[in-house]
């Protein structure tokens, strides 16, 4: 009901004039309801209250607006005090892959959540720790590719008692959500975006290694070379060889605001 939502945040694509405007509009209709919002800098609205993702914890927000595609999705996802629901907004982005809410839907979405009327749906994330460094969350994937492109490394995955050694160019661990992502362009499965379940995926492997749908579960990656870590294709981590690289489930949840009980929300998104 609107009565729990007193506080909302939002977020919106980088030097999108649609999305800015849109943004606009939500926070007049939040106005109209007597409800706070909170705009995430450099994004700044009029009677909207400017803060920073690191200050965003102690507004205690009841609920957040991504505006944009996909990329200021995942960014709202790692910046977002935890457990916080995110409603994702597709506009001024490409296929929005992460949001079933178009520049159509607008002001009925907002009015439908501040009235109750909504699903919330979880998603899992990972994350990754190496030599005592912990990455941030990824709700798609983590891929570690190697950084030099002079030299094809060899990289062991061990996982559920076995060891893998394959020389390839990287291998990429992916979410469900993130199978229609960077996991879909390097030829993997798709997967029902609720599954528990992780997919391991080789990227340019020698001896033409499949991917691996595997249960949630640790998976320890090792180069003999120095490799880069990319997290969700906007977070990088520069690894030196033989070193462990721990992919572990991440213990908060992703929860998403949704309008309909679709179980294949990003098949169908990509024109399937």
């Amino acid at each position: 009901m609107s009565e729990d939502i007193h506080r909302v945040a939002i977020a919106t694509k980088l030097n999108s004039k649609e999305a800015q405007e849109t943004a606009q509009v939500i926070v007049k209709i939040l106005g109209s309801r007597n409800i706070s919002s909170y705009s995430i800098l450099p994004l700044t609205l009029q009677g909207s209250i400017p803060v920073s993702y690191s200050d965003l914890e102690k507004a205690n927000i009841d609920i957040a607006i991504a505006i944009g595609g996909d990329g200021t999705t995942l960014r709202s996802c790692r910046g977002m005090p935890p457990n916080t629901p995110i409603l994702p907004m597709n506009i001024g982005g490409n296929r929005g892959i992460l949001s079933e809410i178009g520049a159509d839907m607008i002001e009925k979405s907002i009015h439908d959540t501040l009235s109750g009327d909504y699903l919330l749906e979880r998603r899992l994330r990972i994350f990754a720790t190496a030599n005592g460094i912990q990455t941030f969350p990824a709700l798609n994937e983590i891929l570690c590719t190697r950084s030099n492109v002079m030299r094809t490394p060899y990289f062991s995955i061990n996982t559920l008692g076995d060891e893998i050694n394959q020389r390839m160019d990287g291998v990429a661990v992916s979410t469900p959500t993130g199978s229609t992502g960077h996991c879909y362009s390097l030829g993997g499965p798709l997967l029902q975006e609720n599954l528990e379940s992780l997919i391991i995926v080789p990227v340019g492997s020698i001896n033409r290694m499949p991917s691996i749908v595997v249960p949630v579960e640790n998976i320890v990656v090792e180069s003999n070379y120095d490799t880069n870590l990319i997290v969700d294709g906007q977070e990088i981590y520069p690894i030196h060889s033989h070193q462990n690289i721990l992919i572990s489930r991440f213990p908060i949840d992703v929860t998403f605001v949704r309008f309909k009980n679709r179980g294949l929300k990003q098949l169908v998104k990509l024109g399937f």
